[in-house]
């Protein structure tokens, strides 16, 4: 079957990109890790020993990154509704976040242990009709959101990826209850025709 127009251009513009070239260069499993080793710079994220959760790992370079940062002693846990091949010191859950029975699952894994960080890059499977995508976007964030709530030890953080529209503004309301710090970040990897944004929030109140 042919490629569209838009494929094609995707592709070249895919492989042309300067972070996925880093990316096969340095070993990384995504050009995505680019947005998070900008983000740690900036803010300190990891210190050896964490907890950390993963949402949304795959193909897994936030979690290759957050298991390098945290070393031995740390505990990286990803899921994602797709697979993921293994990586060192990673413990890979795959489930559809938005099934509760899948969210019973990563909390049984957790065993009742406080985490200190929650990631969240998921986003949905864009249609393209902005009205559709941007509430399923921000839906993913409030679940991420939720789930911190039930597991971040008191002065935990939570990076979560967000879509400005309908319902940023509320969710950053949310997020500014809840922590004692939300501040916004675009990294230069975050390509900038999308409405991603990541809001970084510090020191979970508990």
């Amino acid at each position: 079957m042919p490629r569209s127009k838009s494929s094609i251009r995707w592709l070249r513009e895919h492989f042309s990109d300067e972070y996925v070239k880093r990316a096969l260069q340095e070993g990384y499993r995504s050009r995505a890790v680019y947005k998070l080793l900008e983000i740690n710079e900036k803010d300190h994220l990891f210190r050896p020993g964490m907890t950390v959760v993963d949402l949304g790992a795959a193909p897994g370079g936030w979690s290759q990154l957050a298991a390098r940062q945290i070393g031995k002693q740390g505990v990286v846990i990803a899921l994602d509704i797709l697979s993921m091949e293994p990586l060192p010191g990673v413990e890979f859950m795959e489930g559809d976040f938005r099934d509760a029975a899948v969210l019973e699952r990563l909390l049984a894994v957790l065993g009742g242990r406080s985490v200190d960080l929650v990631l969240s890059d998921m986003a949905p499977n864009t249609s393209g009709i902005k009205a559709v995508d941007q509430p399923r976007g921000m839906y993913l964030a409030e679940l991420a959101l939720d789930f911190a709530g039930q597991c971040l030890r008191p002065g935990g953080d939570l990076l979560v990826k967000a879509f400005q529209g309908e319902g940023f503004d509320q969710f950053f309301k949310n997020l500014r209850t809840a922590f004692a710090a939300v501040v916004p970040r675009k990294p230069r990897a975050s390509r900038a025709r999308s409405a991603e944004q990541y809001l970084l929030a510090r020191n979970y109140r508990g």
